[in-house]
């Protein structure tokens, strides 16, 4: 099983070891060791890589995405492994007192960084954003750097992937604001599989269905900063 990953925790990322830990590669070794499917091999992609990746047959699966029509036409989905607001990465206290992407819109001297691709740079345009006062990066180090040299004055993503971030980078001098529910509801996220792969998403929706919402997958999900409440938004 070739497992593609980015480097965005708490869902996936290189440990101190150079082993990849995560709760999206916890659960994806799981499914892989239940089905018997052979070695786990974790291959670390851009965003931009991962489905297309997937489609041309580099890797078997990929990391949580969150699930649109779009890409729905690309590849197949899992059942939701995750679902989660998104969340603004801002300049540490915050200095431009941003609530959410209205707010943002509404400041002319305020830049968002987005990852190429990602649903976020849809919802911050469809919530006002100007495309012009977006700026596009491939990686999550990079659009968090823009966000702590001041080249943007912040950072869409979901507000899990920024804590996550920060955890590790605690004298990076940055915050999250949590986007309001009125502007971005928690999306669902999945792992993605070719479009042939329908037999290997069967197996595995069958296995999700008895990890997700276990003991096992509570106790897994808690270390990574998840609660039960977002356990049980997947049930």
């Amino acid at each position: 099983m070739r497992f593609a990953f980015l480097q965005e925790p708490p869902f996936c990322f290189t440990d101190v070891s150079g082993s990849v830990d995560g709760c999206d590669t916890r659960l994806a070794s799981k499914i892989c060791q239940m089905l018997e499917l052979g070695n786990f091999s974790p291959i670390e992609a851009e965003f931009a890589e991962l489905l297309p990746g997937v489609a041309d047959g580099r890797w078997e699966m990929t990391t949580g995405l969150f699930i649109s029509d779009e890409r729905r036409r690309r590849v197949n989905f899992t059942r939701p492994i995750w679902s989660l607001p998104d969340g603004l990465m801002v300049a540490k206290d915050n200095p431009l007192g941003l609530q959410g992407y209205r707010s943002l819109s509404r400041n002319p001297s305020a830049v968002l960084a987005v990852i190429s691709d990602q649903i976020q740079h849809q919802t911050a345009l469809q919530n006002g954003v100007p495309p012009e006062r977006i700026r596009i990066f491939a990686t999550q180090a990079e659009a968090a750097e823009a966000v702590a040299k001041g080249a943007a004055q912040a950072y869409a993503s979901v507000a899990m992937a920024h804590r996550g971030y920060i955890a590790r980078r605690t004298n990076a001098g940055l915050d999250v604001v949590d986007v309001p529910a009125s502007e971005k509801q928690p999306a669902a996220g999945a792992f993605a599989l070719a479009r042939s792969s329908a037999a290997l998403r069967e197996r595995i929706d069958r296995c999700l269905s008895d990890l997700l919402g276990s003991p096992w997958h509570r106790k897994m999900m808690s270390e990574y900063g998840f609660s039960d409440d977002d356990v049980d938004r997947l049930l």
